[in-house]
């Protein structure tokens, strides 16, 4: 059975003080009583003291990206095995800005998930259409070859330790919605897609998240959905209250 999770993505938000702030608010504010999984990704300078402040809570920590080599000359860039040894177990790869701004292929990210797995990383797998994609109706397209791309060379068992979050790209900062519906339908197809290769079980066993201006006012219609898992949560996750509301909407 596939697990429910919300994930915050912080991106390049919070310096050391404010992290440790943050943290104290959401131990303090997030639900008791909630079954889904929490995961908090800070800046790389954090997640170290993130994983000590958390280690006596429910909440996981999970970088925000990695190389996919495993060391060498590439000044500014982390490794997997440094992400283990600070006891980071999580990390975000794909993501929309990722792959807009620095120019992450689907066949760089497949080298990325191969390093994770091989690391024993749990990966979140970001994919997902922009507006032009959506308008010109290949969406299902895009999503389909992003998804093939960068995961369909994996075997069965490597799905144990792969999320999926879907962003539509149109939807994330816009203040932009998919609909619940339009949420559930893409989920639905993501779902058959993964069923097709890689048959019934590692399809209804994965947890696709939607990662597209969730807010706590539509957290709970959204979660709702039959093939939606939870979020990949991005500006609201930078505070406690609607964080802690939208994982009271699971």
């Amino acid at each position: 059975m596939r697990t429910k999770i919300v994930a915050g993505n912080w991106k390049m938000h919070k310096n050391a003080e404010e992290t440790e702030d943050l943290l104290n608010d959401l131990i303090d504010k997030l639900p008791n009583d909630v079954e889904a999984r929490v995961i908090v990704a800070p800046t790389f300078v954090n997640l170290s003291s993130a994983v000590e402040h958390l280690q006596f809570t429910n909440i996981g920590v999970a970088a925000q990206n990695m190389h996919q080599s495993e060391s060498g000359a590439f000044t500014g860039e982390i490794s997997a095995d440094m992400l283990k040894s600070i006891g980071v177990n999580i990390v975000i790869l794909g993501h929309s800005e990722r792959r807009a701004y620095f120019h992450e292929t689907d066949a760089l990210l497949a080298e990325k998930v191969n390093t994770a797995l091989k690391h024993e990383l749990e990966v979140i797998f970001c994919f997902g259409e922009e507006l032009k994609d959506r308008q010109s109706e290949q969406h299902f397209n895009i999503v389909e070859n992003q998804l093939k791309d960068g995961l369909f060379h994996l075997e069965a068992k490597d799905w144990e330790n792969i999320i999926l979050a879907y962003e539509p790209v149109w939807a994330i900062g816009t203040g932009e919605t998919a609909s619940p519906e339009q949420a559930q339908e893409m989920h639905q197809f993501i779902r058959q897609t993964i069923e097709t290769k890689f048959g019934a079980e590692v399809a209804e066993n994965v947890s696709i998240l939607y990662g597209g201006s969730v807010k706590p006012e539509n957290a709970k219609e959204i979660f709702g959905k039959p093939d939606v898992d939870g979020g990949l949560i991005g500006g609201a996750a930078l505070k406690a209250t609607d964080f802690s509301a939208i994982v009271a909407g699971v």
